[in-house]
């Protein structure tokens, strides 16, 4: 009985802010823009603070669809709200220079980047490239415009990266001659990698062989769809007893379901008009009454016109 008041006492807009961030970074996107909000005075506040945005996910569920000048308005906002404690961005389709140059100019505490399917070419990549000096884990994965340079420059800049993502999809490679540039770019700047991920680039067994030579810790190597690389696995089992390799072969349609490519698939998302809300609205006035603690919109007439999503 006793345990049952305390939980109807119990007042969660008293919660610090910090642990108010790990509860809400585990809500969807739009639950965090449009609804959190809009419960009470504090969880507002919270949400325009640094906690809920050390990790940032827009990818697939928001960005792919989005016009390009929304996505740089999206990640202008939430970047600032992070006040420079951003770990952890994952975003697609960054397709020009300034926004990459503004995710770059906030990148001081970022560990980890997934940047796939973007636009951004080599020479942005190499202007840039210092800025990103922390990372340990970059995913570039269909991201066509990178080349030997884009790498070299990441390379020789970002000293911590162990593990790195440049997949492409099979129609992407399919007018490449090689690869092969690219991969000893990766072997000779890169030797702290301990995963690897190439998936159907055109490569061959001597450009796998420089890798290996150049990433001595290397304990994972994805080849799948590497037509041209023909491997004698017991021979390199002897030589790296760790190293766990996945491919040339590949069980047809389990890559393909994920991997994403503009002229090839067609995507229906959503848009739920999250940049009505700026960090220069005020929630104050919602709140007046201090009885009210809790609003739920029971109509689902005007949600909508809103940008709301329905009512939990």
């Amino acid at each position: 009985m006793e345990l049952e008041e305390e939980s109807e006492t119990r007042q969660w807009d008293e919660l610090i802010p910090d642990a108010l961030g790990l509860i809400f970074k585990k809500l969807p996107l739009e639950d965090i823009l449009t609804v959190i909000p809009r419960v009470c005075k504090a969880w507002g506040k919270a949400v325009q603070g640094p906690y809920c945005w050390q990790e940032i996910d827009i990818d697939d569920e928001w960005s792919i669809d989005c016009a390009s000048e929304k996505l740089d308005r999206m990640l202008r906002l939430l970047i600032t709200r992070s006040s420079g404690s951003l770990r952890k961005l994952r975003v697609s389709c960054v397709n020009n220079d300034d926004t990459f140059a503004f995710i770059a100019e906030n990148a001081g505490s970022l560990q980890r980047l997934v940047l796939q399917r973007s636009e951004i070419s080599d020479s942005i990549v190499e202007k840039l490239a210092g800025k990103f000096s922390r990372i340990t884990s970059l995913d570039l994965s269909y991201c066509c415009r990178i080349s030997t340079r884009g790498l070299e420059a990441i390379g020789k800049n970002c000293k911590l990266l162990s593990s790195l993502s440049w997949n492409m999809h099979p129609l992407g490679s399919a007018f490449k001659t090689s690869h092969s540039d690219e991969a000893h770019a990766i072997a000779r700047t890169m030797p702290k990698l301990k995963q690897l991920e190439l998936a159907y680039l055109r490569i061959n067994l001597e450009s796998v062989l420089d890798i290996l030579s150049g990433c001595p810790n290397l304990e994972f190597l994805d080849l799948r769809g590497c037509w041209d690389v023909h491997l004698d696995k017991k021979l390199l089992e002897k030589r790296h007893p760790k190293l766990e390799i996945l491919g040339p072969q590949v069980v047809m349609g389990m890559f393909e379901k994920t991997a994403f490519y503009d002229d090839y698939y067609d995507s229906d998302f959503s848009d739920f008009g999250y940049m009505d809300y700026s960090d220069d609205e005020s929630f104050d006035g919602m709140w007046d009454e201090d009885d009210i603690e809790l609003r739920i919109y029971e109509s689902a007439d005007n949600m909508y016109e809103f940008g709301w999503p329905p009512s939990p």
